[in-house]
């Protein structure tokens, strides 16, 4: 598999509060290969978005792919990796730090915004913040 897509949420109800996420991945055709969410406690919506991004990336790894496409509903974790935004948060710092030394693994890495009643991964992570359910 040369490309690879992957969508990507993170919840949290209130904020800070009951955190989730989930991440599905996809083949270049869009076809899903897999999916997870996972219940996180307590924590924050910016948290959630960075470990479904890196729980995400880290199964992708598991694919022969060079090329990711990266999709989700948080500007502010996709304006971070791209480098627009600052990290200012310590706990983030450390998240963003491993997402984009996992992205060094990668040829061409592109990331882009999609509004949550678009991303696949959204459902999900809002399923295991209701429920509570482990993985």
């Amino acid at each position: 598999m040369k490309s690879i897509i992957l969508h990507f949420d993170g919840t949290s109800k209130p904020n800070p509060g009951k955190s989730a996420c989930a991440f599905v991945i996809c083949d270049e055709t869009g076809h899903e290969i897999e999916k997870q969410g996972r219940y996180l406690g307590d924590g924050t919506n910016n948290i959630a978005e960075y470990l479904g991004l890196i729980l995400g990336l880290i199964r992708v790894l598991r694919y022969d792919s060079d090329r990711i496409l990266i999709y989700s509903d948080s500007n502010l974790v996709i304006q971070q990796i791209r480098g627009n935004y600052r990290v200012k948060d310590i706990d983030l710092k450390k998240l963003y730090i491993i997402a984009t030394e996992i992205l060094k693994f990668f040829s061409e890495v592109k990331i882009e915004y999609i509004p949550h009643e678009k991303n696949i991964a959204h459902s999900i992570a809002q399923s295991y913040l209701e429920t509570g359910l482990f993985d």
